[in-house]
């Protein structure tokens, strides 16, 4: 995440325990459409990772994954998890260049304002090789605000988020919509992006 929001990643902090445990809540067919986009034992970052139970999943499917998240506590939680090396990074602080064939961002830039998602996208893209393929979820909304546990959410909709993309960057942007849920136990409208990296 962004790291200017300070009551995001203190939830984050201190739920990290709880919201590590809990069990995956994305459709495998989304997982698994994204893993067979990659070449075999493609490279893989994932921005965001929590509890790591994503990271565990694409390394299940032969996947060569590099697990990060904003969040020390939840970095330490992804890490007993896979018993392997997780990094705490910003999103602001991604500097990799062609570096992976995928990027997975599972409802965390979600988290990032408005104003600098650009930014963080434009970041994603120079660390993607040429094909690759950019994987993120967000909360469908109408503005900005907050939810009940004070956690930022940028709440974009299918329009304002293939704008903010930029289409000239990627061979193709695709945008899913569905009902689901989250930590908070509320419906909710997701918004499912998979951007291709023009070759």
């Amino acid at each position: 995440m962004s790291g200017d929001d300070r009551a995001t990643l203190d939830f984050y902090a201190t739920e990290a325990e709880t919201y590590a445990g809990r069990s995956r809540e994305l459709g495998e067919a989304r997982l698994r459409r994204f893993a067979e986009a990659l070449p075999a034992g493609g490279q893989v970052l994932e921005l965001g990772c929590g509890g790591g139970q994503d990271s565990e999943a694409l390394l299940a499917l032969g996947l060569d994954v590099t697990a990060t998240d904003g969040s020390p506590e939840l970095a330490a939680q992804a890490q007993r998890r896979l018993g392997r090396p997780v990094s705490v990074l910003l999103f602001d602080d991604l500097a990799a260049d062609a570096a992976f064939d995928g990027v997975w961002a599972n409802a965390c830039l979600l988290h990032v304002p408005r104003p600098a998602l650009p930014g963080v996208i434009a970041r994603v893209h120079r660390a993607l090789r040429p094909g690759g393929v950019f994987y993120a979820s967000f909360k469908a909304g109408e503005a900005e605000g907050r939810d009940r546990f004070d956690r930022y959410f940028n709440y974009p909709d299918a329009e304002w988020l293939r704008t903010t993309y930029g289409s000239g960057d990627w061979d193709r942007i695709g945008i899913e919509e569905d009902l689901g849920g989250g930590y908070d136990q509320e419906p909710t409208r997701w918004l499912y992006v998979t951007a291709i990296k023009l070759s």
